[in-house]
């Protein structure tokens, strides 16, 4: 699934190349990449339509079509096997960061990729990806400056549900950790890889029964606000994805 990041985070993401990836300057590259929907040979949520989130899902009674999806992250880096945890002071070595301050990432839903940041890591074998969705805040002040609308949220999706159109909004707070399976090997002189972290945006709105409920009913203060948020939680998935197409049943 291939995403279209915006002029300004495409601008933050130069600058978080130059100031904040504390990769090694040699090493072997690896580019970092976001999807928004399942793989090529996924399905959404049982029962529900597979294909790009510009098409409609329908569970044989509501109908939802997802026109943009927006999520905040900070702090985004790969943890090697030998390290318990990166989210200590001080950081240990084998914590690989792509990225520290907030920078939002905008999903387009059309199925496709796009590359964020790339750094050199050491060799090794990795096994997280760790980040954490982030409220944005006014302690974010140069983020808000950017992207003001985003106050007080860390995720915004649009798009319609029944016909009828609808804002999702949440302040969802907390740190990833998907595994990477199978784990990243970069070896001494590795070729150039890529990792996609993923949300199954098509499993968000979904109850247990696999039946849709109406996104607004999940923003937060909503019915639905913690039904949802398990949702996401659940959604991501971190992969090896070298030809960057998003999908985690074609690499060998």
């Amino acid at each position: 699934m291939k995403t279209i990041l915006t002029a300004t985070f495409a601008a933050l993401l130069v600058l978080a190349a130059c100031s904040d990836a504390t990769g090694p300057t040699t090493g072997s590259g690896v580019s970092l990449t976001f999807a928004s929907g399942v793989s090529a040979g996924g399905a959404a949520a049982p029962g529900l339509f597979s294909g790009p989130l510009a098409s409609p899902i329908s569970d044989g009674v509501n109908t939802l079509t997802i026109t943009t999806v927006q999520v905040v992250l900070r702090e985004i880096e790969l943890k090697r096997v030998e390290v318990t945890d990166c989210d200590v002071e001080p950081e240990p070595d084998g914590c690989e960061k792509f990225e520290t301050g907030p920078v939002l990432v905008d999903l387009l839903t059309d199925g496709s990729t796009s590359q964020s940041i790339s750094i050199n890591i050491d060799p090794g074998t990795y096994t997280e990806v760790e980040f954490d969705i982030h409220e944005v805040t006014g302690d974010d002040a140069a983020f808000l400056i950017a992207h003001p609308t985003m106050e007080g949220k860390s995720i915004a999706v649009a798009g319609t549900y029944n016909g009828v159109a609808f804002d999702f909004e949440t302040n969802l707070s907390q740190e990833q950790k998907p595994s990477l399976n199978p784990n990243l090997v970069i070896g001494e002189d590795a070729p150039a890889t890529n990792v996609t972290i993923r949300f199954d945006v098509s499993t968000w709105f979904v109850d247990g029964n696999g039946d849709l409920f109406n996104p607004a009913t999940a923003s937060t203060g909503e019915p639905n606000e913690s039904l949802a948020e398990e949702n996401i939680k659940n959604s991501i998935k971190a992969f090896e994805d070298r030809d960057k197409d998003g999908d985690d049943t074609d690499e060998s």
